[in-house]
């Protein structure tokens, strides 16, 4: 099957792998195949472990990827990397790649229900299993509704949508993402119409962060990933909004944070150090050629950690 994705930042992430042919290396968000395959053409007796949650990308990825012998994939989400590597043989990684959040596929393809542009049903799962963003507007308190806007979406109107959510489904149940954007859409204020990009953006990002409960497994995906590089190996994370580029900048600041003793303090007493380097201090972010090719990266953020060596 086809799975249309755009790889944003791509050569620049490849190269800040500093692939090895003999290395080991793990992509834990496959989605179409291009950054794996871009890393096996460069691997001669090295192994790469290909991860997806999504099994839309499982299928037209494990097609792409099949005809390398250095090339494994396997289904799960990528906070399990550290269980799925040990599974297939791999203690540790010389490099790590993580391109965080929906992919093209996901936002063009109506029927798994990510996109407002649409008229589809809402679901917005990832994984395709579990509770759907159907489920979520129709069931949660207000309060709850409210929160999750607010938090995953940062959207000021937030306790409006909430509030506009609940009126419009004691109608009836809301079953599409268009019916869902027209409640939102209804639900701010003028100014909000008025303003540049779609009313829906945020709340749409909110729930699809919350139904796939995507900062907690990013949380869990970083934690795993430091715990599976080798000396000298490098993790290379992409990430599409702030709240998910906060997470990783602050996990990455943290493991290169040395002593944190008070600088009168003679001698160290903490016993700190640090655990490795960044390769970019503040990351990198698409070029201005980039963003004519591909608008959708114009949020995307490179930030890249390498492990010290022992």
């Amino acid at each position: 099957m086809e799975f249309n994705h755009k790889p944003v930042l791509f050569r620049e992430t490849i190269e800040a792998l500093h692939i090895r042919p003999d290395g080991l290396y793990i992509d834990g968000t496959m989605g179409g195949g291009g950054h794996s395959e871009a890393i096996l053409q460069r691997l001669a007796g090295g192994r790469l472990l290909s991860i997806d949650q999504d099994p839309d990308a499982i299928a037209a990825g494990g097609e792409r990827l099949a005809k390398y012998p250095q090339s494994t994939v396997a289904q799960g989400n990528f906070a399990q990397m550290k269980e799925l590597a040990q599974e297939h043989g791999i203690e540790a990684a010389d490099g790590i790649l993580l391109d965080i959040g929906v992919s093209s596929h996901q936002l063009d393809a109506p029927e798994r229900g990510f996109s407002y542009h649409h008229d589809a049903p809402l679901d917005m799962r990832m994984s395709q299993a579990g509770l759907s963003a159907r489920d979520f507007v129709n069931t949660l308190p207000q309060e709850e509704l409210a929160r999750i806007i607010a938090r995953y979406g940062e959207d000021r109107s937030a306790g409006r949508i909430a509030a506009g959510i609940c009126k419009a489904r004691e109608q009836g149940e809301i079953a599409t993402t268009l019916q869902l954007a027209e409640i939102i859409k209804d639900s701010v204020p003028a100014a909000v119409r008025r303003a540049e990009g779609h009313p829906a953006r945020r709340t749409f990002q909110a729930l699809r962060i919350a139904v796939n409960g995507e900062l907690d497994r990013l949380r869990e995906g970083l934690e795993a990933a430091f715990a599976l590089l080798a000396p000298k190996g490098r993790l290379a994370v992409i990430t599409f909004h702030s709240l998910e580029d906060r997470m990783v900048k602050r996990e990455m600041a943290r493991w290169c944070q040395g002593c944190t003793c008070p600088p009168d303090f003679p001698v160290c007493v903490c016993g700190k150090k640090p655990q490795g380097r960044l390769v970019y201090k503040k990351g990198l972010s698409p070029s201005a050629e980039e963003l004519l090719e591909n608008p959708r990266a114009r949020s995307a953020r490179l930030r890249v950690f390498e492990k010290n060596g022992q």
